[in-house]
């Protein structure tokens, strides 16, 4: 896997991804940037919520569960002081199917969270905190 990052013009960068998929990214203009695209930590944030996302469909898809929507909110706290690394973070999924139960979903996130999702766990390994919940929706 590989990525590249062009600086565009004060903190603004175009990130490449190795699939050929491009995005925006951009500082804040306290510091520099002109706010047209997320900060780098909130992609950090975006691609581990993807990734446990992503793991929790497939593996309610693998149980042949009737998902129709799934949702993740994501919340998360960074230190104080520089590095401003995360230190906690909270994922809630809504999970909306038919018939959906609910060791099922639990399973699927629990999966994700210990086993599946390489960002999840290599943030847990670097020091973060990191707590699940999710609601379902009959629909």
């Amino acid at each position: 896997m590989k990525t590249r990052i062009k600086w565009t013009d004060g903190r603004q960068f175009v990130a490449e991804s190795g699939s050929g998929h491009s995005v925006v990214l951009d500082g804040s203009p306290e510091h520099g940037g002109r706010n047209t695209g997320p900060r780098p930590m909130e992609m950090l944030l975006m691609g581990m919520g993807g990734c446990t996302t992503f793991d929790v469909l497939n593996i309610l898809d693998k149980a042949r569960a009737e998902v129709t929507n799934c949702v993740a909110d994501i919340q998360a706290e960074r230190a104080e002081t520089t590095p401003a690394v995360f230190t906690k973070i909270h994922v809630h999924f809504t999970v909306t199917g038919r018939n959906l139960k609910e060791k099922q979903v639990q399973r699927a996130v629990e999966l994700s969270a210990e086993k599946y999702c390489s960002a999840s766990i290599m943030l847990v390994n670097g020091g973060v905190e990191i707590t699940h919940s999710f609601d379902i929706v009959e629909g």
